[in-house]
């Protein structure tokens, strides 16, 4: 009898499910992906194209011609909860997927509910297509302006600085106006990277101009900005919310054992320990056991062990499990063609750098490229 898996979302661990099924399929198994968008972006690249160094297709796989060449059925839809009984999968639009086995990778997004007016006030950097969507319309707005437009960036991670970094280089170049804020409520910037990486960036923004404001926490979100945790009012034209991570309300409500956050708990098998039809990764997952970043370095390393995994779990075969690394190498642009590599404790940075990531970069994409064999 012919098996059926779903996989639920195009992140970056499923791109490698669909390349390595493709590569080698799986007998008497129909394969089914539910994204609700044909491209699927590479976050590493993303920074890079903001800044203007990549075109859209350099920095997104195409899951229409991915899937096709791997003899997967590809699905527009947006997944809006699981009946873990009937093993059906509900989408927004109504329609129901059949499966004997469920893989989930559908990443995350800014966590600003608690926060009035984030969403009327502002546009999150995920999902990723809508705020490319919104950035097509900033940079001819800055272009335009008589005065600088005064952008606010809440969120001083590593996605935060890269974007205002990005998006600070692309409106340079293109003559625009502009103003860049970064706001967070910690009190440094890239907090879980080390003092020298820190520093560097730190630096960085002065040269640029960008303000950095620290211990400043978002109250609220207005027509006219931000308010603060002080009742200080930061005049923004645009507000970008990068954020922590947040989870969407369906796999909890689905009764899917998940964390306090909301997050899909898996086990070393990134198998859920409630439903073993049901497995894991990338932003949306958390490993109690070896807890790790939400980054995409961790969703990029997971795709072989999920592959592996789901063959097995189609088979009825004993899974093997998996060990996330303890780190991960960081490496974080500057806006320019400069990057700053951050490793445990370790930092440094450099023109190369930045080669050494776009060689990397690049290298990852070209293996979603092509038909099958090619893609080998």
């Amino acid at each position: 009898m012919q098996k059926r898996l779903l996989l639920i979302g195009g992140g970056h661990s499923h791109v490698e499910v669909i390349r390595r099924f493709g590569l080698n399929p799986e007998p008497d198994v129909a394969i089914t992906l539910v994204s609700p968008d044909r491209h699927t972006a590479y976050s590493g690249m993303l920074p890079g194209y903001i800044a203007g160094h990549y075109r859209f297709e350099d920095c997104h796989i195409d899951l229409e011609t991915l899937c096709r060449s791997a003899g997967v059925m590809r699905v527009k839809g947006m997944v809006s909860g699981i009946d873990l009984q009937r093993r059906i999968a509900r989408c927004a639009d109504g329609t129901e997927h059949a499966f004997d086995v469920v893989a989930v990778d559908s990443g995350s997004t800014p966590a600003i509910a608690g926060i009035p007016g984030a969403t009327q006030h502002g546009i999150p950097v995920k999902p990723v297509p809508a705020f490319l969507d919104y950035w097509a319309t900033l940079r001819p707005a800055a272009r335009k302006a008589i005065t600088d437009l005064r952008i606010a960036i809440v969120g001083a991670g590593a996605g935060g600085i890269e974007l205002a970094l990005a998006m600070h280089n692309r409106i340079r170049t293109d003559n625009g106006r502009a103003q860049f804020t970064v706001v967070s409520d910690g009190p440094v910037l890239l907090a879980a990277h080390p003092a020298g990486v820190q520093r560097r960036f730190s630096a960085v923004l002065r040269e640029r101009g960008i303000t950095l404001r620290l211990n400043a926490p978002v109250q609220t979100a207005t027509a006219d900005g931000l308010v603060l945790g002080s009742g200080e009012v930061l005049r923004a034209d645009h507000v970008i919310w990068v954020t922590g991570a947040a989870a969407p309300a369906w796999p909890r409500e689905s009764r899917l054992q998940t964390d306090a956050a909301g997050f899909i708990v898996v086990n070393a098998h990134l198998q859920s320990p409630s439903h073993e039809c049901v497995f894991a990764t990338g932003d949306i997952a958390v490993m109690p056991a070896t807890p790790r970043p939400k980054s995409g370095v961790y969703a990029v390393r997971q795709g072989p062990p999920l592959t592996e995994n789901l063959r097995r779990a189609l088979r009825g075969e004993p899974l093997r499990e998996y060990r996330p690394q303890r780190r991960a190498l960081a490496l974080i642009i500057t806006g320019d063609c400069y990057a700053v590599a951050s490793y445990g404790p370790l930092a440094f940075d450099g023109a190369w750098v930045w080669q050494w990531k776009d060689y990397i970069d690049t290298a990852f994409m070209q293996r979603y490229r092509g038909t099958p064999r090619e893609l080998s």
